[in-house]
C-alpha cells in the first residue's frame, strides 16, 4: 500500500513541477505571468487526478502527507500506516525531483520563487 503512495506522489510532483519547468523554459521565464500560473495550476490538477486515480483503490489516494495526517487524526488509519505512507510520500517526491534533475540536465528553474520577496513571507 505504501508503494501506491510512493508512485502516486512521484507522478504528482513529476507532472506538476516538470510542466512548470517546461513552461518556464519554453516561454523564457514566463511562468510567473497569469498564463503561466494557470498552466501550472492545470498541470498540478491533472497530476493530482492521475496520482489519486492510481492509488485510490489501493491506499486511499492520499498523495499528500497532510491528508495522511488528517486521516490519522480522524482515526481512519493507524499510526504505523500513517508513518509508512509519510515515508513513501516523501521518498516519492524526492525521487520525482531527482528524476526531473536528471531528465532536464540539471536545469535550475525559479518557477515561482522569482516573483517572491522574502519580506512578504512573514506576517508583520
Amino acid at each position: 500500500m505504501a508503494l501506491a503512495e510512493f508512485i502516486s506522489t512521484l507522478i504528482f510532483v513529476f507532472a506538476g513541477e516538470g510542466s512548470g519547468m517546461a513552461f518556464s523554459k519554453l516561454t523564457d521565464g514566463g511562468s510567473t505571468t497569469p498564463a503561466g500560473l494557470v498552466a501550472a495550476a492545470l498541470a498540478h490538477a491533472f497530476g493530482l487526478f492521475v496520482g489519486v486515480a492510481v492509488s485510490a483503490n489501493i491506499s486511499g489516494g492520499h498523495v499528500n502527507p497532510a491528508v495522511t495526517f488528517g486521516l490519522f487524526i480522524g482515526g481512519n488509519i493507524t499510526l504505523l500506516r500513517g508513518i509508512l505512507y509519510w515515508i513513501a510520500q516523501l521518498l516519492g517526491s524526492t525521487v520525482a525531483c531527482l528524476l526531473l534533475k536528471f531528465a532536464t540536465g540539471n536545469m535550475v528553474s525559479g518557477v515561482l520563487v522569482t516573483a517572491l520577496f522574502w519580506s512578504k513571507l512573514f506576517i508583520k
